[in-house]
Parts: C-alpha cells; sequence; structure tokens
C-alpha cells in the first residue's frame, strides 16, 4: 500500500469517472489534494466529501474551479495549490473530452476545445508545476491518455491527434526532467464505464472501471526510485466477440 501521508496532489477533471476514482485513492492513501474542474459548485461538493473521508486531520482538500485549456487557469491552479500545501508531488493530467466527428463535420471552436483540453492544457499545467516538483527533491506527472494515442479510427481526427500528441509530449518531457528526480507516465486505457461521449457507465460491465485506472496510479506511485514505468496500455481483458 502507498503511504502518500505528507505529499500533495493535483487531479484535474476530477469530479467524475476515472478523475474522481483517482482523487479518492490518493486521499485514501493519505495525500492532501487539490481537486480541478470547470464547473465550482462541483468541484466545491466533491471536495468537500473527500475532506469528510479523509482518514487524516491534517489532511487538506481544495476543489478549485478551472478551466484547463486556459493557461491563466492553469497557472492560477497550480499556484494556489502550491501555496495551500506548501509543496507539490503529484500533478495528474486527467481531464479530457471527445467530441467525435468526422474532420468535415468539425468547427475551428470544437477542434480547439479538443486540442486546448487534451494537449494543451499538459503543457499549461506541466509548465508551472515543474518548478514546484524541483522545489519539492522530485515527484510524479502522470497523464492519461488512451489507446487512441497510437489506434486511429474514423470520426476521431481531433480526439486522435490530442493523444498522438499527448503521447509525444509526455515522452519528450520524461526525458527532460528525469534527471531531477520527477518521473513522467502516461496511461493509455482502452474501454472504460465512464459517461464519456454520453455513454452509460453502468451499460457494459466488462469494460475497464475507473477504480481500475486508480489502482494502476497507486501501483506507479509505488515504484521504487531506480524504475520508471513511461507507458501502461490497458484493455478490457474480456471484451466483447465481434
Amino acid at each position: 500500500m502507498t503511504d502518500l501521508r505528507g505529499r500533495s496532489a493535483i487531479v484535474t477533471g476530477a469530479t467524475r469517472g476515472i478523475g474522481r476514482a483517482i482523487a479518492e485513492r490518493l486521499v485514501k492513501q493519505g495525500a492532501s489534494l487539490a481537486l480541478a474542474a470547470r464547473t465550482s459548485a462541483d468541484v466545491v461538493q466533491v471536495a468537500r466529501e473527500l475532506q469528510t473521508s479523509a482518514p487524516h486531520s491534517d489532511q487538506r482538500i481544495l476543489g478549485i474551479s478551472a478551466d484547463v485549456g486556459k493557461y491563466e487557469d492553469c497557472r492560477a491552479l497550480i499556484a494556489e495549490a502550491a501555496a495551500a500545501f506548501g509543496r507539490l508531488d503529484i500533478l495528474i493530467n486527467n481531464a479530457g473530452i471527445g467530441g467525435l466527428k468526422p474532420a468535415t463535420e468539425l468547427t475551428p471552436e470544437h477542434w480547439r476545445a479538443v486540442i486546448d483540453t487534451n494537449l494543451n492544457s499538459l503543457f499549461y499545467c506541466c509548465r508551472e508545476a515543474i518548478p514546484h516538483l524541483r522545489n519539492a527533491g522530485g515527484g510524479w506527472i502522470i497523464n492519461m491518455g488512451s489507446l487512441a494515442g497510437k489506434n486511429a479510427f474514423p470520426r476521431g481526427t481531433a480526439y486522435n491527434a490530442s493523444k498522438f500528441g499527448l503521447i509525444g509530449f509526455s515522452e519528450a518531457l520524461m526525458q527532460e526532467v528525469r534527471y531531477d528526480g520527477i518521473r513522467v507516465s502516461y496511461i493509455m486505457p482502452g474501454s472504460v464505464a465512464t459517461e464519456f461521449e454520453g455513454m452509460n457507465p453502468g451499460s457494459a460491465d466488462w469494460m475497464i472501471q475507473p477504480e481500475d485506472i486508480a489502482q494502476i496510479v497507486m501501483d506507479l506511485l509505488s515504484q521504487p526510485e531506480r524504475t520508471l514505468v513511461s507507458r501502461v496500455e490497458v484493455r478490457p481483458s474480456r471484451p466483447v466477440k465481434r
């Protein structure tokens, strides 16, 4: 079991699905946590719930409203969390949107929204977080990718582009900061039972569950210092036969 007491973390896209599951595990393992999402009421409510469940009285759970597709929001998010906790150890870049449409039906605004949220946000948050991670003596950056980052499909032009880009960004960043004691990993799930693209999370028990991805995050955080697991691909063990 990973003991994260005394560590602090940020999770983007943290009010539901994979982000919520990761946040719950981080709190359970003792970390102080800043949750980020666009809707203020949602993020404050989730932070309140997680504060109630925190096992240690010295844990602080913050809910911070932020649109991570905007640089200024990311800068404010990282600054507020680092100031509140006095350090930053873990950054989980989980926020993401889909918007699956043929290229001819994508508007420029839709394209920008997908790229801003799924890809540009990584740069914004990492740029602001890395100095704090260095000051803490090292830490972790975990980016939530997708198998769509290596397997293109029709209607996925924007989404595929964002996730292909996530891989390139993560691989390069990993090499830039590894000697600062900062480990960069990315997770590439297949089909996960979430509300992504309007899906009903309870409709397919064969899918990966959000808590499965949260467990992978815990496994990454428990690796010995000499070990860097840079990429994790995960698929349903028994997908529907076609």
